[in-house]
């Protein structure tokens, strides 16, 4: 059977209210909540209460007590359109920003370097990279539509996916083996579907403000790979994917980067053992990511130099330059606008990186590879930059000086100059 692309045209119409005059049509600008016609989920076959403890048991843990709120009220909320940072989501702090860090990369991808619907023949958009940062709401809609359907279709392994749409009807009564969150209980099981993406007029459900849009986007990954999958992927059958982590746990955002929720970042499989033990697979990123992932921690910087722990090229060097980064816990995405920046010796002396991080906003930093002229490193004149690292009430300099830390996981020894800043208000 063949299998369809992964993207597919798609533009949603205008919004329109006919008046009580057929002849005339009011046109209204579109809205986030709505741009799409919210149609009821019909079929499929209802979850059951073993299903439903399952699932909420691998990402939250226990079925028996209430999951972390904030995981059924932060949905994939677009900021405003053709404006500065209209390509950004809006994530509160809390254990979402791993998953949101997630999509903002694809979205930046996605924006950047894919080419519209109806135009996938033709190249990547063209036009500046400050318009193409600058969507409009049809183009934010069509960019979100394509990412969740691109990461449903990693984690899918390019076959089929599952989308977690939750009904208007309790499945699941309340019992002491199940505590209902409003969500899980009303999920249909529909078949996994030959399909690359999720139907269009289900977008709203993730879109909602607040909403569960985080949560069903997780599910829909958990259930696209396998409950057993997921928890075979953590090597622990008590560990879950949801933890303690201020912004979210790294195996959410392997999950969703690479299709498995592996701990481990290295290259391909690795196997430990000793000579009292049989050697086991620590199974890290078997291919070249799209999107990469670059991580410094400060408070553990032993561990994290262990090989099993720090990202391999597959994901320093992914496709496109685009970056999940993590300091210390804490999510952002970096990236350059030159598709050709990982492919090209000279494009990577000196280049320019745009950091958005939900919190923050966006700032411009200068990344310069190259020796001065007397041969010393240009790592040495770190410390007389520091002035230009920002200062405001957010990004402290410590916090600077992390990221800056990430990027030499990545450009050892670059000397990074923080230049502008667009504050996300």
């Amino acid at each position: 059977m063949e299998v369809p692309s992964p993207f597919s045209p798609f533009l949603p119409p205008p919004t329109a209210i006919t008046t009580t005059d057929p002849g005339k049509r009011v046109m209204y600008g579109r809205s986030q909540r709505g741009m799409h016609m919210r149609t009821p989920v019909m079929g499929g076959t209802p979850i059951t209460e073993q299903q439903a403890v399952q699932l909420r048991t691998v990402v939250f843990g226990d079925a028996a007590t209430p999951p972390r709120s904030e995981w059924s009220r932060t949905g994939l909320v677009m900021r405003e359109p053709e404006r500065d940072l209209g390509y950004g989501l809006r994530a509160p702090r809390n254990g979402t920003r791993g998953l949101l860090a997630v999509v903002q990369a694809y979205l930046v991808k996605h924006l950047l370097f894919e080419a519209p619907p109806g135009m996938e023949g033709a190249g990547p958009p063209t036009g500046r990279p400050e318009e193409l940062l600058r969507p409009s709401r049809a183009r934010q809609y069509e960019a979100l539509w394509a990412v969740v359907s691109a990461i449903l279709w990693k984690v899918g392994e390019q076959q089929r996916v599952q989308v977690a749409l939750p009904q208007e009807k309790n499945l699941v009564p309340h019992s002491p083996s199940y505590f209902q969150d409003g969500v899980t209980e009303k999920l249909p099981r529909p078949p996994l579907r030959s399909m690359h993406y999720p139907d269009p007029p289900t977008l709203p459900q993730f879109t909602d403000d607040p909403g569960p849009g985080t949560l069903l986007l997780l599910y829909s990954a958990v259930l696209t790979r396998g409950c057993d999958k997921v928890q075979a992927d953590l090597e622990d059958e008590k560990a879950c994917l949801v933890t303690t982590a201020e912004e979210g746990p790294q195996t959410i955002v392997t999950l969703l980067l690479v299709g498995r929720a592996t701990p481990y970042l290295h290259n391909g499989i690795v196997y430990v053992g000793d000579e009292d033990h049989y050697a086991l697979p620590q199974y890290g990123v078997l291919n070249r990511s799209d999107v990469g992932y670059l991580v410094w921690d400060d408070t553990n910087e032993s561990e994290l130099q262990e090989s099993s722990r720090q990202p391999g090229s597959r994901l320093k060097t992914p496709s496109l330059p685009v970056w999940v980064v993590s300091c210390s816990g804490h999510y952002g995405v970096i990236f350059n606008t030159n598709r050709e920046l990982l492919r090209n010796y000279h494009a990577e002396r000196r280049f320019e990186l745009l950091y958005y991080t939900a919190g923050a906003g966006q700032w411009s930093l200068t990344v310069d590879t190259r020796f001065n002229e007397a041969g010393e490193s240009t790592s040495n004149k770190s410390s007389s930059a520091s002035s230009s690292r920002p200062k405001d009430d957010f990004t402290t300099t410590a916090q600077a000086l992390c990221l800056e830390k990430v990027i030499h996981t990545k450009w050892q020894d670059a000397h990074v100059t923080w230049n502008s800043m667009i504050p996300g208000v």
